[in-house]
C-alpha cells in the first residue's frame, strides 16, 4: 500500500503538468486556426467598405458568382443597409440574401468592426466579419467547415498525447518504485 502512495504522490505532478501543456497546446493551435480564419473576411470588409465611402456603388463591389454559403467554402460578402436588410451580396443561403443579426450590426456601428462566428441555421457556421459604411454595413464571411474539422483533428491528438504522456509517465515512475527503489 506504501508503494502505491508512493507512486500516487511522485506521478501526481507530472499528471497536472502534462495535463496544463496539452490544454495549452491545444488552445494555442485552436485559437490560431480560429483567428486567421477571419483574415481574407477582414480585408474584403474594409476594402468593400472603403470603395462604398468613396462613391462605388453596391452593384460595382459585388462581382462574381454567387455562393451558397451552406455548401462552399468560398468567402463571400453581403451587404446591408442601415436598417439590417440585405441590399446585395454574392453569399446566398438556400438561395437568398441571408438575414444577418441586427445586434452584431449595432456592435460594428459602435466599434468600427465586429468579428463573430455566425450560425444562420443549425448546419452552418460562418466566420463573420462586419464594418459599417456610410449607407449601412457590409458582411464578409465564409464557412467554418473545414477549419473546424481541423480543429476537431487536433482535439483529437492533443487527447492521445495526453492520455499517452499520463500512462508513459506512470508507468515509469510505478517501474522505479517497485523495481529499483530500496526496500524500506
Amino acid at each position: 500500500m506504501n508503494k502505491i502512495k508512493n507512486i500516487a504522490r511522485i506521478w501526481l505532478p507530472f499528471a497536472v503538468v502534462t495535463s496544463a501543456f496539452c490544454g495549452l497546446a491545444y488552445l494555442l493551435v485552436q485559437q490560431s486556426m480560429r483567428m486567421g480564419l477571419n483574415d481574407p473576411q477582414i480585408q474584403m470588409a474594409e476594402d468593400t467598405a472603403l470603395a462604398l465611402n468613396n462613391g462605388a456603388t453596391v452593384d460595382s463591389v459585388i462581382a462574381g458568382q454567387k455562393v451558397e454559403i451552406s455548401a462552399s467554402l468560398a468567402p463571400f460578402i453581403v451587404v446591408y443597409d442601415t436598417s439590417g436588410k440585405a441590399v446585395s451580396g454574392s453569399g446566398l443561403l438556400n438561395g437568398q440574401l441571408p438575414d444577418y443579426p441586427i445586434g452584431v450590426l449595432d456592435a460594428a456601428k459602435q466599434s468600427g468592426e465586429n468579428r463573430v462566428t455566425w450560425q444562420p441555421n443549425s448546419n452552418v457556421r460562418i466566420a463573420s466579419v462586419s464594418v459599417p459604411y456610410k449607407d449601412g454595413f457590409v458582411i464578409a464571411g465564409r464557412n467554418m467547415r473545414e477549419v473546424e474539422n481541423r480543429e476537431s483533428n487536433v482535439e483529437l491528438i492533443a487527447f492521445l498525447v495526453w492520455l499517452a504522456t499520463l500512462i508513459a509517465t506512470f508507468i515509469v515512475i510505478a517501474f522505479g518504485e517497485i523495481f529499483l527503489a530500496e526496500n524500506k
